[in-house]
């Protein structure tokens, strides 16, 4: 049996089409049922769905032989016991730092020396400021990203950015670009090695599918 873990939400809506191109339908549809668990039409393939931050976890510890995965979650994820197999082409968005507008009218990334940032994603975002010298005080939050600057709590957020219809409504602009973002299709590690005949044909589908 291999099983693929599927992250919820936009990248679950995003690879069901892919999947069925690739040949494999589940059997039940992901945005009506309770099932966590769903068969397809392969009978040695079936579906996992759970948190998206979660996929690394559940391939790096064997309980999924394939998952797909935002490169914003893998790249705050340690890696370890993962390959990172293609790039998918699916969920593009853009990993942001932004904004109250009043502030970004008179504001110049190039100038700024510390920071106090609201994020979930924590190891990215203070890579990113490392690397170009800028002091920050992260305060992680797991959602409601938005907020943040509007209560006090800090002064920017670093967060995805898709339509930044989000952003507009909460009077918040993007001002500097941290990453660009898809979801790829990502492997363990020792099942690659040991299973490999089982999941070449599943790989080469998927990543056929989304060329």
């Amino acid at each position: 049996m291999v099983t693929i873990a599927l992250s919820k939400g936009r990248i679950l809506e995003e690879s069901i089409p892919l999947l069925e191109r690739a040949g494999i339908v589940p059997s039940e549809d992901p945005a009506k049922t309770r099932r966590l668990i769903l068969a397809t039409n392969v009978p040695d393939v079936r579906l996992i769905v759970i948190r998206a931050a979660d996929v690394p976890t559940y391939v790096r510890h064997g309980a999924a032989d394939l998952g797909i995965a935002g490169k914003d979650v893998l790249l705050e994820d340690d890696g370890e016991g993962l390959y990172e197999l293609a790039d998918l082409g699916i969920a593009r968005c853009r990993l942001m730092v932004a904004e109250p507008q009043g502030m970004a009218q008179g504001d110049d990334p190039r100038t700024w020396t510390r920071l106090r940032i609201a994020t979930k994603y924590v190891r990215v975002t203070q890579r990113h400021f490392a690397l170009k010298g800028i002091q920050t005080d992260i305060i992680h939050l797991y959602g409601s990203m938005e907020l943040a600057p509007l209560v006090g709590l800090a002064d920017r957020i670093v967060d995805l950015v898709s339509s930044g219809k989000t952003l507009a409504a909460n009077g918040l602009v993007a001002v500097e670009p941290i990453l660009d973002v898809s979801a790829w299709l990502v492997a363990n590690r020792a099942a690659m090695k040991t299973r490999y005949r089982a999941l070449r044909p599943v790989i080469a589908a998927l990543t056929e599918a989304q060329s």
